[in-house]
């Protein structure tokens, strides 16, 4: 007697109610693998892209914005900080080094981020196709960056303000294609890279628009009537910028005007001084140079060299300075916690799905067993002997659950490729492993129980059947 044989014929025999229970299993079983895989994913994803990052400085607000907007670039920032004072950590002896980050444009969705070549490091980035940038306006894009959007080496493209298409396209800057990176797996693969002077560049004459602050002094006639001066006690601090103004005409006519207690600030933007006497006076001169001093950025990620710097470096940036520290992993695992409460109810709900599937199973099998007295009599009378029964009973219950975990499987991964193509390309989940993960054998195992606890009943039933009593009754 063939048993398996036997088993298969009786579930098809009955299309309705093996449907109903392969369906609510199916349904289970795919809500906790989705959930399983994600939950796995998500977990790769977060360890993967916060690398040996032990702290990040940004500006006052929410450690958790911070940290998203600065490691995972899933938020906005909090705003930006003194690059001089970011940049000072370094001098402290339990920093390891400093990736400084500045950012506020993106490209079709895609993030363009002012670093440097560390960066590449932190991420073990390589390169495809090209170089790295060695000047301002040149970028490295990202895998995805670079095959969603069709740019290769060579091309140009404008940045937009702000995270959304909807802002200003600074369509006097274009950036140039010089590399492509290898996918990596990380939130690199997302991201348009460059030199933190591009950034600035293009900020700093976006601002300039938006201010009205472009002038042109180049034939301004400046008439300065001082009536004899007094200088002695004259406080003039010359900042001196990049602007000529070697064809202004200064006309100074000096008569016998008593200025000891005036404080004069006069800002003039490099002038070429011919004809002033400033013996006694004070000239303080801010010349423009290359270190920036001046500028900002959204945040700086810091390595430290010691445990020791997670301690006494966080504490005192935050009371101390006007910025603020975030430490990844707790604020990680802060995130985790939260989402895992959510994560932990839909469990529950699959899980409940799936103890309603045994159910099924269960009366599937049971009404089954009413209807199939006589024939399971007869299969005694020639032969079938008890043990013989009892496994045909929990074949087919086990196979319903086999094939509900089967289909529930399917459906998980049918339904995370659906997704993944709708999902936006910044939180892109085209990179999901759909292989078997080890949390899923458990999920098998835990299917193949309740059809076992399901066909347990049934089968004590066919243990205990009475043959003389069926057949004298049919």
């Amino acid at each position: 007697m063939n048993i398996s044989r036997l088993a298969i014929t009786n579930i098809l025999s009955k299309p309705s109610t093996t449907l109903l229970s392969l369906l609510l299993m199916s349904l289970g079983v795919g809500i906790i693998s989705i959930l399983l895989i994600l939950n796995n994913y998500i977990e790769k994803q977060l360890d993967n892209n916060l690398r040996s990052i032990d702290m990040v400085v940004g500006a006052k607000g929410s450690p958790l914005q911070l940290i998203l907007s600065s490691v995972y670039h899933l938020d906005k920032p909090t705003g930006n900080i003194s690059y001089k004072e970011a940049k000072s950590l370094n001098k402290n002896v339990l920093v390891d080094f400093t990736i400084p980050l500045s950012y506020g444009d993106t490209y079709k969705g895609y993030r363009i981020v002012g670093t440097n070549e560390k960066y590449f490091d932190l991420y073990n980035l390589e390169l495809s196709q090209g170089k790295k940038w060695s000047r301002s306006m040149q970028a490295v894009l990202g895998s995805s960056v670079a095959s969603n959007k069709n740019l290769k080496v060579g091309d140009k493209f404008f940045g937009t303000h702000g995270f959304d298409d909807h802002g200003h396209i600074h369509d006097n800057h274009a950036y140039i294609v010089v590399g492509i990176l290898k996918q990596s797996y990380s939130v690199a693969d997302n991201l348009i890279l460059t030199n933190l002077k591009s950034v600035w560049q293009v900020h700093e004459e976006h601002d300039d628009c938006e201010d009205d602050h472009s002038h042109n002094h180049s034939n301004h006639d400046h008439s300065h009537d001082h009536h004899s001066h007094d200088h002695s006690n004259h406080d003039h601090s010359h900042d001196h910028h990049s602007h000529d103004h070697s064809n202004h005409d200064h006309s100074h006519d000096h008569h016998s005007h008593d200025h000891s207690n005036h404080d004069h600030s006069h800002d003039h933007h490099s002038h070429d001084h011919h004809s002033h006497d400033h013996s006694n006076h004070d000239h303080s001169h801010d010349h423009n140079t290359d270190d920036y001093s001046n500028k900002m950025i959204t945040a700086m990620l810091v390595k430290f060299k010691s445990p020791v710097g997670l301690v006494q470096i966080p504490r005192k940036i935050n009371e101390e300075t006007n910025m603020q520290a975030a430490i990844p992993l707790f604020e990680i695992n802060r995130l985790t916690s939260l989402i895992g409460f959510g994560i932990n109810t839909i469990n529950i709900i699959a899980l409940i799905i799936m103890l309603v599937s045994g159910i099924s199973i269960f009366i599937t099998l049971f009404n089954s067993l009413k209807k199939r007295r006589y024939e399971l009599a007869l299969m005694r009378v020639h032969g079938a002997t008890r043990i013989q029964l009892i496994k045909l009973i929990f074949l087919e219950g086990l196979s319903l659950s086999l094939l509900g975990t089967f289909f529930g499987l399917l459906i998980s991964r049918f339904s995370l490729v659906i997704i993944s193509s709708f999902t936006n390309q910044n939180q892109s989940f085209t990179n999901i492993d759909l292989s078997m993960i080890n949390s899923e054998l458990l999920l098998l195992i835990a299917a193949l129980i309740i059809g076992f606890l399901a066909s347990l009943i049934p089968a004590l039933s066919v243990y205990k059947i009475n043959i003389p009593k069926i057949l004298s009754n049919e």
